[in-house]
């Protein structure tokens, strides 16, 4: 017969479980925000550079200061000094300026890449930027979902994005067509395992900064890893599959 008096010493209390709940769904509910402030970063950054450089491609801007050596070696340097200030400097900076680089970096990529308007035909970049953006988006999911740890993978891309960078300007001098080629489909690879890495990267990291000052500063540089992912993604696409203009 069933002791009904038995106070079960060894079972959680129901308080307990219920106190146990409430932080599960509390932790949850500030994952979902923080991973849905570095997506509104990630996407807006995304979207003003996409707009920058429209405007000043249309506006005829972009062949004239790219006419200027000087003025172009800038403008393609300004974005990768930015995004070293950022990466080594943020414990130091505060969240509001990290913001104002976020945004400023943004820009400059945009007066940067103004020039595939002028190189592609707007077909081919609107091709190349829905299919980076799916793509984008199912890399991502997985990288959120998966069990698996990444880590190991992550470290092999980065290992091959330096060998990437290397053959890049190799091919500066060399001007070979059939590596041009090879290099844009690896790229295209590396920045696809890349998203799901830094996806998984910034999950884990909401482990580490919950409940403290660094989330507004891990939220812009999550925020700057997956905007480099998908920008350099989107490039390599539209090297591979993008049509000169007419």
């Amino acid at each position: 017969m069933a002791n009904w008096s038995d106070p079960r010493p060894s079972a959680a209390p129901f308080g307990a479980s219920r106190a146990d709940a409430a932080r599960s769904g509390a932790y949850d509910a500030g994952l979902r925000s923080y991973m849905l402030s570095v997506y509104n970063y990630m996407g807006s950054g995304v979207l003003l550079t996409g707009i920058v450089a429209l405007l000043f491609a249309t506006s005829g801007a972009a062949q004239a200061v790219f006419a200027n050596g000087a003025l172009r070696m800038i403008l393609m340097l300004a974005p990768l000094g930015i995004v070293f200030a950022m990466s080594f400097g943020q414990g130091r900076m505060k969240t509001a300026t990290l913001q104002l680089l976020f945004w400023a970096f943004a820009v400059l990529m945009g007066l940067s890449l103004s020039t595939i308007f002028l190189v592609y035909s707007g077909t081919s970049v609107a091709g190349a930027f829905f299919a980076t953006a799916a793509g984008f988006a199912g890399l991502s999911l997985y990288g959120y979902t998966t069990k698996k740890d990444l880590s190991a993978f992550g470290t092999f891309l980065i290992v091959g994005l330096v060998g990437l960078i290397v053959a890049s300007l190799i091919n500066l001098f060399l001007q070979s067509g059939v590596m041009s080629l090879v290099i844009s489909a690896v790229g295209v690879l590396i920045f696809a395992g890349l998203t799901a890495y830094d996806t998984q990267r910034t999950k884990s990291l909401y482990f580490e900064v919950a409940g403290t000052d660094m989330v507004g500063k891990a939220v812009i540089m999550s925020a700057l890893s997956l905007y480099l992912d998908f920008i350099n993604m989107f490039l390599f696409v539209l090297r591979l599959f993008g049509a000169s203009r007419d």
